[in-house]
């Protein structure tokens, strides 16, 4: 017990250092040792146990006015009409003070804003007891305007687009995210992270799926940007997932930005090196496809222009023969063409091809053949000849007949000399 009175009579008991006993209080000033577990006599026989008897006590503590007030906005802005009627009530200002009693009481007065300036206008006045705020006689803006503060509020434009943190859409290749195939619904595969610098609602995200290779697969939420598993993962899934997620602002007119991500859906996370090699090589083997492609088209027009320029030429090579346009020359023995009406005694002039052996010098004639055979009806008794005409009714006139002694060779004149019916 303790004989002082209020809460300085209160005492305190308990036990020092115990787990096996306690102390509970049983009615006024009075306790009960209590056991807390099984006591075991043949392991300890006796406990000594002290016991604490604590007075307690209250201190006050007195208050300094070393506290400052403090307003509850850093600015007010209040409005008022011009021409406004005396004492009008305009605003109020309100502040608080952390200390007590007499040295918590706050007051409120005008001040200039600089020691240096002129003393606050006349015509308005606050309440020293509440802060109110009074205008005191009629304004005229004209008049006054010239000598208020103008506060100029710049107002965010949305000029910036959304930011993608993670994932870095600068890494190439980029980075995949590994997911097991046994996992379920909701299962968190990333979270996309974009930050915008305007401000106030032009800073408000909101990110939406845009393409996927499989989009019912995955769910992206609008505000968190955390991309989830719809439903569970199946066999039939592509191990290769794809995923375009769109990053949009809440400003007018709004600006996104993209973040592309993968993921791999794999059996056993020990397999990891199994998808990338897989993906490397149907990276390659997309390129390849690309240049096979590309080889292919060029070799088809290549062809295509080759045979256009070709059916051309002998066109226009069929054209001029149908005219009895001589081709070649008489000098020119190379030629598959020669004139055979430069020195013989037909009425008209014919183009026969002369065909020439190639790569040694026992060239001659194979065969002497008129492109156009066809002779007018007067010239039927073709194959005699008379005079100097020589005869060709016994076949086909080769070097040998023309030049015997160098049947490789047939001088101009030798061809000019040679007469055909």
């Amino acid at each position: 017990m303790d004989r002082d009175a209020g809460a300085n009579g209160k005492i305190s008991c308990a036990l020092e250092d115990q787990l096996l006993f306690s102390l509970r209080p049983a009615y006024k000033n009075y306790y009960e040792l209590v056991t807390v577990s099984t006591l075991d006599r043949e392991e300890t026989a006796r406990y000594t146990l002290a016991v604490t008897a604590a007075d307690t006590f209250t201190v006050d503590i007195s208050d300094v006015n070393d506290n400052v007030p403090v307003f509850n906005q850093t600015s007010y802005t209040m409005y008022v009409r011009e021409n406004n009627v005396p004492t009008v009530l305009v605003g109020a200002v309100s502040a608080s003070d952390a200390d007590e009693g007499p040295n918590a009481k706050v007051t409120y007065s005008l001040a200039p804003a600089h020691p240096a300036e002129r003393p606050p206008c006349s015509c308005i006045s606050v309440n020293s007891e509440n802060g109110q705020v009074f205008v005191l006689r009629p304004l005229d803006y004209e008049q006054v305007s010239a000598n208020v503060t103008v506060r100029l509020v710049v107002v965010d434009e949305n000029d910036n687009a959304p930011l993608v943190l993670y994932p870095s859409q600068d890494s190439s290749p980029a980075s995949s995210e590994l997911v097991p195939k046994s996992s379920e619904a909701g299962y968190l595969v990333t979270k996309v992270v974009a930050v915008d610098a305007d401000s106030g609602q032009n800073s408000w995200l909101s990110y939406h799926l845009l393409r996927a290779t499989d989009p019912g697969l995955f769910a992206v939420g609008a505000q968190s940007g955390e991309v989830r598993l719809r439903r569970p993962v199946t066999e039939r899934d592509a191990v290769k997932q794809k995923l375009v997620v769109l990053v949009r602002d809440n400003g007018q007119p709004p600006l996104s930005a993209t973040a592309a991500l993968s993921a791999l859906l794999l059996n056993d996370f020990s397999d990891v090196h199994l998808p990338h090699s897989s993906l490397a090589t149907e990276d390659e083997g997309g390129s390849l496809t690309t240049y096979l492609i590309i080889s292919l088209v060029f070799v088809s027009v290549l062809f295509l222009a080759s045979m256009a320029a070709f059916i051309a030429r002998k066109v226009c090579k069929s054209k001029e023969l149908k005219g009895g346009h001589v081709l070649y020359g008489t000098g020119n023995l190379q030629s598959g063409l020669a004139d055979a009406a430069a020195a013989g005694t037909l009425p008209h002039a014919y183009c026969y091809e002369i065909s020439l052996t190639t790569g040694s010098g026992n060239s001659e004639f194979k065969f002497l053949k008129p492109i156009l055979p066809s002779l007018p009806p007067q010239h039927s008794g073709m194959g005699r000849g008379t005079g100097d005409e020589q005869e060709f009714s016994r076949g086909p006139v080769t070097m040998e007949d023309v030049a015997p002694d160098n049947p490789g060779t047939l001088s101009a004149e030798q061809f000019n000399s040679l007469s055909f019916n």
